[in-house]
């Protein structure tokens, strides 16, 4: 197991941890780069030495303590960093006291703190995945849809820019809150994502970890901003979401789809609350944004006992709204997706074929095309696209569905 995969392994499972290691070398040494690289040296550390030494009685300490350690190693190795090792010397590798500002929830606070509005809102939400949700570049390469050698660059020079222009790494004030949210929203939303149904052939095909997380965090940044409605949207479409998610993945290992569901299962206190919440966003009157319809449409598919009975004319409605705020290929596929079952997969099959450039080596994209023709009795160009689907495809449970379904072709 190199560095890498150790650090990925430990971060799992003490994924506050590491926020935490990484916020606190960064504030000590004011280099990213040297944040975290020294945390993956403590952490891959850690996966040598606690098997054999025990895990230490309070293992945030100890890993907090040892990265500083390879940090003040890794600056002394450096010449051209002479001053800054000086400073890492003249300091204690505890951390002093640090107000905590508004926001009380260490994980929470390192994501407003690293949502900064100086960077570019894709910059800080691909940076804050990689150094507060400890999620691995190809992880968020994928999120991004773009390959992993953009997005590895992307981060390189979010972190030069920090540095170059000594954007400072403290805690936001109150009043700084409502210019980050959106930023902090998005990487709670990816996250969740990511748990959701893992991107990564090697994770498992869900990752209740993580989906726990982003749920706790949502509620938490709900308490903090009770009036804003893209906080309460977001919220309910984890909770709708999550709520479906004991029936997403067969004993077998398969992926099950929406319609194919048992209903039976699904979490029935996950679905009202969330329900209550659209609900409430409903009655205020003010125009809904993206995760608020996105939880609406959520609330839609949630209500009907059947696949049968969903309200497909209302969840295209929703659609055409969310175009309007958010015009982007994924939502135009996902509409194609209900105006198939509207009005038929000739006319959706039309709608995916204008996103074919811009979404090309999107796997979603192909297992829908596949599934409109195969609706079609376009056997051919089904298996063709399944194919393709197949080969882009991460999630092994994906893979097993989609395998399947290109088997059952004549």
């Amino acid at each position: 197991m190199d560095r890498e995969q150790a650090r990925q392994v430990l971060a799992r499972a003490h994924r506050e941890e590491w926020a935490r290691v990484v916020a606190s070398l960064a504030r000590r040494f004011g280099d990213l780069d040297v944040a975290e690289e020294s945390a993956a040296e403590a952490f891959a550390t850690a996966v040598e030495r606690w098997p054999a030494d025990g895990i230490p009685p309070n293992p945030g300490a100890w890993l907090t303590t040892t990265a500083n350690r390879k940090a003040i190693d890794r600056l002394r190795r450096e010449s051209r960093r002479e001053e800054k090792h000086q400073e890492a010397h003249a300091m204690n590798v505890h951390d002093d006291a640090q107000p905590v500002g508004p926001v009380d929830d260490d994980r929470l606070r390192l994501i407003f703190t690293c949502c900064h509005p100086a960077l570019a809102m894709e910059t800080r939400v691909a940076l804050t995945l990689r150094m507060v949700g400890g999620l691995t570049v190809p992880e968020i390469a994928r999120a991004f849809l773009v390959q992993e050698s953009t997005m590895g660059q992307r981060i390189t020079r979010a972190k030069a820019k920090i540095k170059a222009t000594r954007i400072p790494y403290r805690v936001p004030p109150a009043a700084d809150l409502p210019v980050r949210v959106s930023g902090v929203l998005t990487v709670l939303f990816l996250i969740f994502n990511e748990g959701y149904l893992a991107t990564g052939p090697e994770s498992d095909p869900l990752r209740p970890d993580l989906t726990a997380e982003a749920i706790r965090l949502a509620r938490l940044a709900r308490t903090l901003l009770p009036d804003d409605g893209e906080v309460a949207g977001l919220l309910a479409l984890m909770l709708l979401t999550e709520a479906r998610r004991a029936a997403r993945v067969s004993p077998g290992g398969e992926l099950v789809t929406l319609a194919e569901q048992d209903r039976a299962v699904w979490d029935s206190a996950l679905v009202a609350e969330g329900h209550a919440i659209v609900r409430e966003r409903l009655a205020s009157g003010v125009a809904p944004g993206r995760f608020q319809l996105l939880a609406a449409i959520g609330a839609v598919h949630t209500s009907a006992p059947h696949a049968a009975d969903t309200d497909w004319s209302q969840v295209v409605a929703l659609y055409d709204q969310l175009m309007r705020l958010d015009p982007s290929p994924i939502v135009a596929l996902n509409r194609a997706v209900a105006v198939a079952e509207l009005d038929g997969p000739e006319v959706a099959l039309a709608l995916v074929a204008r996103l074919q450039d811009a979404l090309a080596g999107y796997h979603a994209l192909h297992a829908t095309r596949a599934d409109l023709l195969r609706r079609l009795g376009r056997d051919d160009e089904a298996r063709a696209a399944y194919d393709r689907a197949i080969e882009l495809a991460g999630n092994r449970a994906e893979t097993a569905y989609l395998s399947r379904r290109r088997d059952e072709l004549g």
